[in-house]
Parts: structure tokens; sequence; C-alpha cells
């Protein structure tokens, strides 16, 4: 978590010095490495748990076909036997627009296990069993997140669940009907303050690390034991 932060601090620092500054914050998160030391974990626990590291890619190579478009470049993805075993998204947030991105990140976890998963029933990734689809979200604990949160309504009733709840309780409702409706196999929500000692919290036991990774493990398990 801690690395997280210190990548964003140095990628905007490097813009800054080149002369070259997006846009409000988007200079700390165009370097795409923020996400890195949390890639690694993942690594580590997957040759622990028994794949082989070459089959594990993090950096490049990295594209799968969808059904709706050609390609999506994931986050990390796991091909063995060609099959693919696992594709997973790290994905984070952090102020001040949690409104718009919110609908955003939806949108893109949506669409990419919608795509992936019409893509495995064409055949597109080999005679395989279903691969575990992974979502994990990084979300910058400030008190942004923890406020109440109005709905427009101007037609309809939104969902009760939504009504009057925080952008961390929103993102908690998502990674769990993300995991209800099958889209992904496991979700984890963490969330993290932006201080030079961070504090790491965990809003729900079901979308937890520890909850995550022992989905990982069963499923890397039983793929190796089939091998």
């Amino acid at each position: 978590m801690q690395q997280f932060w210190l990548s964003r601090q140095k990628q905007q620092k490097k813009q800054i010095e080149s002369g070259k500054i997006d846009a409000g914050t988007r200079g700390a998160v165009t370097g795409g490495t923020q996400m890195g030391a949390l890639e690694v974990l993942i690594r580590d626990i997957l040759v622990e748990t028994g794949l082989k590291e070459t089959h594990i890619k993090t950096r490049t190579a990295l594209e799968l076909p969808g059904y709706y478009r050609p390609e999506k470049k994931w986050d990390l993805i796991v091909v063995s036997e060609n099959k693919l075993v696992l594709a997973m998204e790290f994905k984070s947030q952090v102020g001040p627009s949690f409104g718009n991105n919110f609908n955003n990140r939806s949108e893109e976890a949506i669409g990419s296990a919608s795509d992936i998963w019409v893509a495995h029933r064409e055949g597109r990734f080999g005679d395989g069993p279903a691969p575990f689809l992974g979502y994990l979200f990084l979300l910058e604990d400030c008190t942004a997140v923890h406020r109440p949160v109005k709905n427009s309504e101007p037609y309809f009733h939104v969902d009760p669940v939504f009504k009057d709840v925080s952008y961390s309780k929103r993102y908690e409702l998502l990674g769990r009907r993300l995991m209800r409706e099958r889209l992904y196999t496991a979700a984890c929500l963490l969330m993290s303050t932006n201080s030079k000692r961070t504090r790491v919290t965990q809003p729900a036991e079901d979308l937890s690390f520890a909850a995550f990774v022992a989905a990982l493990r069963g499923h890397i398990v039983t793929f190796v034991n089939k091998q």
C-alpha cells in the first residue's frame, strides 16, 4: 500500500521536473506502475501455490481476445498449457473526483468481465475450464469517501441499497455484486490513507485480501492438480 502512494508521488514529481504536467492529479497516474507492488505480491503467491513463474505475465503480453472487441489488456494473466488460467484487474481510485470515476470504474469492470466470458464461451481460450477472474480495488481512505451521497431520481427510484450511502459503501456493493452475478470469481476492496505511514483498512470481510487470496489459491491448486 505504501508503495502505491510513493509511486504516485514519484510520477507526479517526474512530470513536474520535465515540464509535462497533466491536468489535475492525472500526472500522478500516467506512469502506470502504482499497483506494481500488489502485482508482485500476487505473482509471488501464485508461484508459491504451484504455478511456473514464466506462465505469469504482469508487464508485457497481457492482451486477451474479447467478443465485443478484438482484444483487451489485463493487468495480470496466467496462460499455461495453452489455457487461460486467470486474468486480473488492479484498479484504484483517488480523490477528488469520486462521483464520475465510480461510474467509470463500474462500467469498466462490468464490461471487461462480460466481454471475456462470452469470448470464453466462444472458445477463444482453448478447451480448458473457466478461468479465474479477479478484481482488486484500492480506494483512498479520506473524509470524502465516507460522506453519504445523494442520488438523482428524476423518473425512477434507484435500488434502495444505494440510498444515501457513501462512495466506500458503493464500491463495497459493486464488489459484492460482481461476485454474486459471477462476473468475477473474487473481488477485493482495500482502503488506504494518503500519508507517510499509510493506514490500511478492509471494510468488508467477504471482500478482504485474505478471502481473495483463499479463492485464488483454491483455483490454482485445482488447476495444478489436474495437470
